[in-house]
């Protein structure tokens, strides 16, 4: 496959996916096509040897596996990545009329650089439940798939030292602008509704609802030569869609499982986080008794694939100067001594080995000894598992801006890395 053909589809995926919801939904797509069969947490579920599986929970936590070959070592070769980014979620009365203007109240969801989402053109998407004309509680996925509102900025001319030190106050500064003149009966509710029956759904009332503002700017590959991929939300559907690809492309022996959670931007704190019990349960029903689900656990090894901090040129002293990765130079193997990240010698050596054996480049990232380091999913899930594990991910700037930018063939080399990950039976010391 091309660089040029894989960028297409990840630059799809990433359109399609603009909340945790939308993207499950597509990764189930992309698996039911690989001959990937769902299976239900409260159903009986008759594995079979090398069979191909996925499960859900919430619609927005996905685990899917391959199970060993007959005779096959039995260990799982794992990765993990997460559904969700920094956004700004609708409240739920969320209505404003000031000054002849309807706005929405917003909350700050993950950690998001705010200036950003200024002036841009937003849409909304998420899931709604309502009650249809049957009076039957109901659920769907709704993506206005237009641009619909904006949070415009405040003149220069009435904020002089805009340029120089601006905070943003998320309660009053960040209500978005949703339309003029709707009438002082106005209601989310109703033109969610209203949504929902253009889209061809039976709803009669809307109930409830989890919904987001979204950049509907599509992606974009940039620069002279196209160096660059441009894009809302690659931390981490970048992630999400290589670890998906590379295994619906794999043809492992022993078994291979991706799984992508939700909420890890703030905590992973929940059921359908690292943190919650999602993936040891999947791993007691494939592996019932105790003592087998230790043994293949004590095998088996866990890549967590999150965005990396590339050097930036403007502010190159943010790194150690030893530890810059760059775009377009392969992904980034992650340290921390303080196990903010869950690398250790052993894993580490195992990635450059595999990235060794196709060829391809790696490099390392470690935060100024005299900065704080941000987390991923991979310490949770080394301590909920007691897997050796790894953290691994591509080189990106404006991580936690409503668009990021990552090099544009660092994708594709991570995809190849993760499928030689999933198909070599790597005898790993302890």
């Amino acid at each position: 496959m091309s660089q040029q053909t894989y960028l297409n589809g990840l630059m799809q995926f990433i359109n399609d996916s603009p909340t945790p919801f939308h993207a499950v939904t597509s990764m189930t797509s992309q698996l039911k096509v690989a001959g990937y069969n769902q299976l239900d947490m409260a159903n009986v579920w008759r594995l079979q040897a090398g069979g191909r599986y996925f499960i859900t929970r919430n619609d927005s936590t996905i685990v899917a596996f391959q199970l060993p070959q007959a005779g096959a070592l039995q260990r799982l070769h794992m990765v993990g990545a997460h559904t969700d980014s920094p956004c700004l979620k609708i409240k739920p009365n969320p209505e404003i009329n000031n000054n002849g203007y309807h706005q929405l109240g917003v909350e700050v969801y993950g950690g998001a650089l705010l200036h950003p989402w200024f002036d841009r053109d937003l849409s909304l998407a998420g899931k709604v439940v309502g009650r249809n004309n049957s009076g039957q509680i109901v659920s769907h996925y709704l993506d206005f798939k237009r641009p619909v509102a904006c949070i415009p900025s405040l003149a220069i001319h009435l904020d002089r030292d805009a340029n120089k030190a601006h905070s943003v106050n998320p309660q009053t500064d960040l209500p978005v602008l949703l339309g003029q003149a709707l009438g002082d009966d106005f209601s989310f509710r109703d033109l969610l509704a209203q949504e929902l029956k253009a889209n061809g759904h039976e709803v009669e009332q809307v109930i409830d609802y989890e919904m987001n503002l979204y950049d509907a700017q599509p992606p974009a590959l940039i620069g002279l030569n196209n160096e660059f991929l441009a894009a809302a939300r690659l931390d981490n559907l970048l992630s999400c869609y290589m670890g998906l690809t590379a295994m619906i492309e794999s043809n492992p022996t022993q078994g291979v499982l991706l799984i992508c959670n939700d909420h890890e931007e703030v905590g992973s704190q929940s059921a359908e986080g690292a943190q919650g019990n999602f993936l040891m349960s999947v791993l007691q029903r494939i592996y019932p008794t105790a003592e087998q689900l230790h043994q293949v656990l004590t095998a088996s090894t866990f890549i967590s694939v999150d965005n990396a901090h590339g050097v930036h040129p403007n502010f190159a002293d943010k790194h150690d100067k030893q530890h810059g990765p760059k775009l377009n130079q392969g992904p980034v193997i992650k340290v921390n001594a303080n196990q903010r990240y869950a690398t250790n010698a052993v894993t580490s050596a195992m990635i450059k080995e595999l990235a060794r054996q196709i060829e391809l480049p790696i490099q390392t990232f470690v935060v100024r000894s005299d900065m704080g380091c941000g987390s991923t999913i991979g310490p949770i899930t080394a301590a909920q598992l007691g897997v050796r594990t790894l953290d691994l991910g591509v080189p990106t700037f404006a991580m936690h801006s409503i668009r990021e930018l990552a090099g544009s063939a660092d994708a594709q080399i991570t995809h190849k890395l993760l499928k030689q990950f999933f198909e070599t039976e790597m005898i790993i010391p302890h």
